[in-house]
């Protein structure tokens, strides 16, 4: 891919559509219920209709994907667990046997599972798409976490991943990742993007004591010290300290949102990939829902940074796509909601009485 790719999506990015969410809203306000009774349901059902530019708002068919990556700043000792898990965890994701499967059966979504960049070679895994760019990352300590080509394939990836989702008319779609030391690098991108301090955006990721935080904190100021990247050059962020999945996650909001197809956010990782889609293409950020708040102390700043409120706040740390997994069964009930409820006048109910 080359940098002229991404412009060419830029076009297709047009803005939300006003008069479909004005039309939206005054289905909503004729149901039968106190007008804006529903809250924040009548707020993501309008939304929905204002980015697919549908007031029908058509059945939902969504897919989650999850990308997986391996980051070579493991070897700097940041997380709780070793880098093996990232392949373990992966194998446990085909079969079935993770949260993210668990919930995207719940949310009535199809899942794919995507390899970016695990440090294992998996073969040819049935339920596995294949798009490893390269074993895992370099040690951004020690020099640049890819090259610009490989940060650009990323993105490419997860454009194209979009494009063929949309192929298939599916309407929603969910991001998630799994990558040991992915917080690591989610830190370093987002601190420098939102301009806040490492300490300020930099968590516990998986669960790391006192001590290891404080060399994660440490590590991420370090690399930002020597690489010292442009906030306003989003691809080389993503070169200098960035992830495989994290790129391709980017792609993915970017093709979808080209696409006309709305983004639901996961935590913390997947927010520092929307700050790289919305460098690149500000519009892209009205295509995006949050789905909910982690524990990570940077993805409230995140989302503060990009102007999202999330749906919900259940304390999760997780990732994998399972907050977002969650916030998609939530949408469905908002939809459901707008398309199946009875208007006053259908259901021969008295409005509200004037008030003086």
């Amino acid at each position: 891919m080359s940098e002229e790719g991404i412009d060419l999506v830029l076009p297709a990015l047009r803005p939300l559509d006003e008069n479909v969410r004005l039309q939206a809203q005054a289905r909503l306000d004729s149901l039968t219920k106190p007008v804006g009774s529903l809250g924040r349901l009548e707020e993501v059902a309008a939304r929905y209709c204002a980015m697919t530019g549908h007031v029908s708002a058509p059945r939902l068919d969504p897919v989650v994907f999850t990308l997986a990556a391996d980051h070579g700043v493991t070897a700097e000792e940041v997380s709780a667990y070793p880098q093996s898990v990232t392949a373990q965890m992966v194998k446990n994701f085909v079969h079935g046997g993770a949260a993210v499967n668990v919930l995207a059966r719940h949310a009535e979504a199809s899942l794919r599972l995507v390899d970016m960049g695990v440090a294992e070679d998996l073969g040819s895994c049935a339920g596995l798409l294949d798009h490893k760019i390269a074993c895992g990352t370099n040690n951004f300590l020690r020099g640049p976490a890819m090259s610009r080509k490989h940060a650009l394939e990323s993105i490419q990836v997860g454009m194209d991943l979009a494009k063929s989702a949309c192929a298939e008319e599916k309407n929603l779609i969910a991001v998630g990742e799994m990558g040991i030391g992915n917080t690591t690098a989610s830190a370093a991108v987002v601190s420098v993007l939102t301009g806040q301090s490492v300490e300020k955006v930099t968590g516990r990721g998986t669960g790391v004591d006192d001590q290891t935080l404080k060399r994660k904190i440490s590590v991420v100021e370090q690399a930002l010290e020597l690489h010292h990247p442009s906030s306003s050059d989003a691809i080389e962020v993503l070169t200098k300290v960035g992830g495989f999945e994290i790129g391709g996650m980017a792609g993915l909001m970017l093709g979808a949102a080209a696409c006309h197809v709305p983004v639901v956010l996961d935590g913390f990782i997947t927010g520092a990939s929307a700050l790289l889609a919305v460098t690149l293409a500000p519009r892209c950020r009205d295509y995006l829902i949050a789905s909910h708040l982690s524990r990570e102390p940077g993805h409230r700043i995140v989302l503060d940074h990009l102007g999202l409120e999330p749906l919900l706040d259940l304390r999760m740390r997780l990732g994998e796509g399972t907050g977002a997994c969650l916030a998609v069964t939530l949408i469905h009930a908002a939809l459901k909601v707008y398309r199946e409820m009875a208007t006053f006048e259908e259901a021969r109910v008295s409005g509200a009485l004037p008030q003086s």
